[in-house]
């Protein structure tokens, strides 16, 4: 059997997002379910891996250091919960940047497959933007959105979304462990 896994944004699926980037560990605060989702997704034989755009390190709100400490945090509070984050790729990029990493460019998405020599086809990326879900289509991937973080605002913007819609992360790892 071939290795399944979901793809997450961080800022907004996993996490709580904010306005002023999550600039330190101490900002880092898991949204209610997220953990558990993806502790409920490695239980089903999922891998998750986070894809996301970290720009504040672009814009000189923090460094690689510290988002490697926000990581090892988020990584530690999804282990006490019975979750692993297999891997993260992120875009340290500003938008003006014109990088193909940064989201809804689908480079890191492409980085990820080529890495592990598979195709997106049939694996699912959860965001919150609309960004997200280009991302996931440009990369050949089933894109998800989930009303956590900017996902109310995304949807309000976008009325005619064609894309699974879910309350949140945990919601949709149910929808996912479903269909297996």
């Amino acid at each position: 059997m071939t290795q399944a896994y979901v793809l997450l944004d961080r800022d907004g699926v996993i996490n709580h997002d904010s306005d002023d980037y999550i600039k330190s560990p101490e900002e880092w605060h898991p949204i209610a379910g997220s953990l558990e989702a993806i502790a409920l997704l490695n239980k089903h034989d999922y891998k998750v891996i986070v894809i996301t755009n970290q720009s504040g390190i672009s814009r000189g709100y923090y460094d690689e250091a510290v988002l490697e400490k926000i990581h090892q945090k988020m990584h530690q509070l999804t282990a006490e919960k019975g979750g692993i984050i297999d891997a993260i790729f992120y875009c340290p990029h500003g938008p003006n940047d014109h990088c193909d990493c940064r989201k809804p460019k689908p480079g890191l998405l492409n980085t990820f497959a080529e890495q592990n020599n598979l195709s997106l086809t049939n694996i699912y990326f959860i965001g919150d933007k609309v960004g997200d879900a280009q991302a996931a289509i440009a990369a050949g991937a089933k894109p998800m959105l989930v009303k956590t973080g900017k996902g109310q605002n995304t949807l309000n913007n976008n009325p005619d979304i064609n894309t699974p819609i879910f309350e949140d992360l945990y919601a949709a790892a149910k929808f996912i462990i479903s269909e297996k």
